[in-house]
């Protein structure tokens, strides 16, 4: 199969981010709809579902493909900022051969928030400790992204056995060489911040290498949303990037036994590529995958060649 062009796969990755491109009509007074317009189409060419699972306190919402039985379970867990939706472009390369669920995080996107709630990564590990618990099987992989990596880490950590495989892409959680994002969460601030267009198009052009073009109204939509979310996620983010339990996963991970895939792309301007090999030092029996022409966001900007790395590391036994 021919692979896509980039204006196609920049596309690709525009609508799983919720962007959609099309001339609407109503778009001016309802942008939100646009996006769940989109949403839909994303859904149905990646044979996902929506369904509801009521754990750990929390409402999730999550997105299920490929449920046909005998197919291994993957479940893929979202990054900071990030959403179920993410996942798209990689579900519509692995649903065929592969159950897979993509829960949106509790706190995060359709998924229930408590006003109280602790959203940090040691929190939320329990968390997804308890949701995978009460899957219908054992999955055969959890994969994490960012945030949601730093997070999967930890539950393996602390939960021997309960997962088969795990893979960290673009993780979080351990020390790393200083780049411009790493100086600034420290410094109290969230470079994912997302209040304004011209915020927005500074965002894509941190977490992507070749940043997709966002059309109005489809970025006014966005932009709403993140605003809504801006104290939110500056909270979350003082708690994964320079929080008590920041680094908890850097001194815990020796105590993860689940054979560990790192997947990692070279121009990752979020999470410095250095963070792979303090991983692979940490976790000296994992394996390492590294991607070029692409940034922080592997799973959307070459989803085929995720899915490869993913089915590789599947198929080694």
């Amino acid at each position: 199969m021919p692979r896509p062009r980039s204006g196609t796969r920049k596309l690709v990755i525009a609508t799983s981010l919720g962007l959609a491109l099309g001339a609407v009509g109503f778009a001016a007074t309802a942008p939100q709809r646009v996006l769940e317009a989109e949403f839909a189409r994303q859904r149905w060419l990646a044979k996902a579902g929506v369904a509801e699972y009521d754990v750990a306190g929390h409402r999730w919402v999550v997105l299920e493909s490929g449920r046909d039985a005998g197919k291994p379970l993957l479940v893929f867990v979202h990054g900071f900022t990030g959403s179920k939706e993410n996942w798209l472009p990689l579900m519509r390369e692995m649903a065929r051969t592969h159950r897979i669920i993509a829960p949106d995080l509790p706190g995060w996107g359709e998924s229930e928030r408590h006003h109280d709630g602790d959203y940090g990564p040691v929190a939320q590990a329990e968390r997804l400790a308890q949701f995978i618990r009460a899957l219908p099987e054992r999955p055969a992989l959890v994969v994490g992204h960012s945030m949601g990596g730093q997070i999967v880490g930890l539950m393996s950590a602390r939960n021997p056995g309960l997962v088969d495989r795990i893979s960290l892409m673009s993780s979080a959680g351990v020390r790393y060489e200083e780049n411009a994002f790493a100086n600034a969460v420290l410094a109290g601030e969230n470079p994912f911040q997302v209040t304004t267009r011209a915020e927005l198009k500074r965002y894509l052009g941190i977490v992507f290498a070749d940043p997709p073009f966002v059309p109005w109204p489809a970025n006014e939509a966005l932009v709403r949303r993140r605003r809504a979310d801006a104290a939110f996620e500056q909270r979350v983010l003082d708690g994964i990037g320079r929080g008590p339990d920041a680094f908890a996963l850097e001194a815990e991970m020796h105590r993860i036994e689940a054979p560990t895939l790192l997947l990692w792309c070279r121009d990752d301007r979020v999470i410095d590529v250095s963070a792979a090999d303090v991983f692979a030092r940490g976790l000296p029996s994992s394996q390492s995958v590294l991607l070029a022409g692409c940034g922080h966001m592997p799973m959307m900007a070459q989803p085929r060649q995720v899915a490869e790395a993913l089915n590789a590391f599947l198929a080694a036994r």
